[in-house]
């Protein structure tokens, strides 16, 4: 193992599918949270914590969907696309 001083621990491979369900569902849920919250309430005064709270439900509901629906969309990917 060839580290540096500002190299950081990286997480093993097989944890792949988890570390990608985690930041999709992150990003997304958050993203989602900014544009609902918009839509329902508008960007007044507590715009941010009205987000963050909405995020606060959002982002464990979506981890577990995108790991549910990973698999299915991987396989679908694979059928549509040509390997070549």
């Amino acid at each position: 193992m060839n580290r540096t001083k500002n190299s950081f621990r990286r997480i093993p491979n097989k944890f792949t599918p988890y570390v990608f369900a985690f930041l999709m569902a992150g990003i997304m849920a958050f993203l989602m949270s900014m544009v609902i919250v918009a839509a329902n309430s508008g960007l007044q005064a507590g715009y941010l914590f009205r987000v963050l709270h909405a995020y606060a439900l959002a982002m464990p509901i979506a981890f577990i969907c995108v790991l549910i629906v990973r698999p299915i969309v991987m396989y679908l990917v694979q059928q549509l696309v040509d390997p070549a």
